[in-house]
């Protein structure tokens, strides 16, 4: 299921997350766990990896980590202010050093002229600061979209530990 470039990624990540001695925690949505099972794929990932929320509804964003109701209700699920939330809510329920959250539209359904399919929202909390990136990746299909989902929520993390 993962290929050998993502699999790379997750290695990179744990190696560097060892080497800073930090934490991380994962909030997911589009993905539905996948960028934590990337980082369980690779050995070490317990040293840095606390766990992992798949907050796939809008009540489970709002249950388990706190992601006002409201918030989803003026922006949507999908987009920028839930990505923040979804990242410092998982900061604040695991007290880790670092938290990735992904919200988006996989598809084949659900997209709109607003919000389209492959639209992704990434945030990451780390150090009290908030990183946001969107991505618009088009229909590359429902797998396609998670996957390159994954690569990139890892790429962020890099960013952070970036030798």
């Amino acid at each position: 299921m993962l290929d050998n470039e993502t699999l790379a990624l997750a290695q990179k990540v744990n190696d560097r997350l060892i080497l800073a001695g930090h934490t991380m925690a994962t909030a997911e949505s589009c993905t539905g766990g996948l960028i934590a099972a990337a980082i369980t794929s690779v050995s070490g990932s317990s040293a840095v990896l606390y766990g992992g929320f798949v907050t796939y509804s809008n009540a489970a964003k709002t249950e388990m980590i706190d992601v006002p109701a409201t918030l989803i209700e003026s922006y949507g699920a999908v987009s920028e202010p839930v990505a923040r939330a979804m990242a410092e809510g998982a900061v604040r329920r695991t007290d880790v050093d670092l938290a990735i959250a992904v919200t988006g539209i996989a598809g084949p359904g659900g997209g709109s002229e607003e919000k389209p399919i492959g639209l992704v929202h990434f945030g990451l909390a780390h150090s009290g600061q908030f990183v946001h990136r969107e991505k618009q990746y088009g229909d590359l299909g429902r797998d396609g979209i998670r996957q390159a989902t994954v690569r990139a929520a890892l790429e962020m993390v890099l960013e952070v530990y970036a030798p």
